[in-house]
């Protein structure tokens, strides 16, 4: 087993509320849709209200090359993973005394939306005291669903090492993704949709002596983790890579998916510990949208106010692709628990695929 300790999350400084974002999409696209007030009702109708960018809204009326774009990823991300690693390191909520970057052991590194080798938590790693036999475990590529991912992947780091540390660092900058040359209705609704953020998690192993340092009552142990893909799904969502850098590929019918293919999917999941979706606690998922939101609510009854964390983080950040549901569970984690009461985290992503990671909350 492993134990979720703490939690610490970060933002790019430009911010912007939804109006400002539709006006610029309006004059961006004016010319390319005859109907673009209808189609701009997308930014009224998904619940966001505001989100994070990694450049002032001028910067991206203009076409930019793909460099220019990766080498903005590349110098925002370490500047959000420093501070999310920081915040979480030294989360007074969770932590009775900061941790040290020499106490970690491992890295896991997510991210989608940029290119960087030596990968960015190797940077990280030359302006944070960390010692340098840290290991370190770069993965691209899992889109949306990274952020449950990199808990599954450390949740095995530390079953084969008890006694170990990692960090799940998950840094997303999709606004770097913004194609000015495509006019596309994709183009359109990833710019309503989407923004930048990075969340930090300390999963610790069931020897570690960090565990000593916790200061709440109760924490969540990581009880399984399950990732399946959707056979002959690529063209759900992703990346088409193209000339000027990564062109948003994001299918309407996932709301449909939701309610049809992963509904069955958690089912089979939560019955390996005999557990059904009504006897959760907590649903921890990752809001991918405001219909996809629907979806989960519809497809596995979710009792009332299940949801509610996901709907603030959407409302407040916009879908940041793989942090994103870290950001919902520092809300969940945040509240007063009680022993033995159980949450699932979720999280869709390229594949297509899912990840669950079943959580229990218990004493240290």
């Amino acid at each position: 087993m492993a134990h979720i300790l703490s939690v610490g999350t970060s933002n790019p400084p430009f911010a912007f509320n939804q109006a400002q974002t539709r006006q610029f999409a309006q004059e961006f696209f004016r010319s390319s849709f005859t109907d673009i007030d209808r189609l701009l009702q997308v930014f009224d109708n998904g619940q966001i209200e505001n989100r994070y960018f990694s450049a002032p809204l001028e910067w991206f009326s203009q076409e930019r090359t793909l460099q220019e774009k990766n080498d903005l990823y590349m110098k925002t991300a370490v500047e959000l993973g420093i501070q999310s690693i920081q915040r979480c390191l030294e989360n007074s909520q969770y932590l009775a005394d900061n941790v040290l970057p020499e106490e970690v052991d491992g890295i896991i590194y997510i991210s989608t939306t940029g290119i960087s080798t030596p990968s960015i938590e190797a940077k990280i790693m030359n302006r944070l005291p960390f010692h340098s036999h840290v290991k370190r475990i770069p993965i691209w590529g899992l889109g949306c669903a990274g952020g449950a991912a990199g808990i599954a992947r450390a949740m095995e780091f530390c079953q084969a090492y008890p006694e170990s540390v990692v960090l799940v660092l998950c840094i997303e900058l999709c606004s770097l993704t913004f194609q000015y040359g495509d006019r596309s209705k994709s183009n359109l609704v990833g710019s309503s949709l989407f923004a930048d953020g990075a969340a930090c998690v300390i999963v610790a192993g069931d020897n570690s002596p960090l565990l000593q340092k916790t200061k709440q009552m109760v924490y969540p142990k990581i009880i399984g983790t399950e990732t399946t893909l959707m056979p002959n799904s690529e063209n759900v969502m992703g990346w088409d890579v193209k000339e000027g850098g990564l062109h948003v590929v994001f299918s309407k019918d996932i709301p449909k998916i939701v309610q049809s293919w992963f509904k069955p999917t958690v089912d089979e999941f939560l019955n390996k510990y005999s557990l059904t979706a009504d006897e959760l606690d907590y649903f921890i998922a990752h809001p991918g949208g405001r219909k996809v939101l629907e979806a989960y609510q519809i497809a596995l009854n979710l009792q009332d106010g299940m949801l509610n964390h996901a709907h603030d983080v959407l409302q407040n950040y916009g879908n940041m692709s793989s942090p994103t549901v870290l950001f919902v569970l520092d809300r969940v984690m945040g509240q007063a628990k009680r022993s033995g009461e159980k949450g699932l985290t979720v999280s869709l992503g390229p594949g297509f695929s899912a990840e669950c990671v079943l959580l229990e909350w218990d004493n240290i």
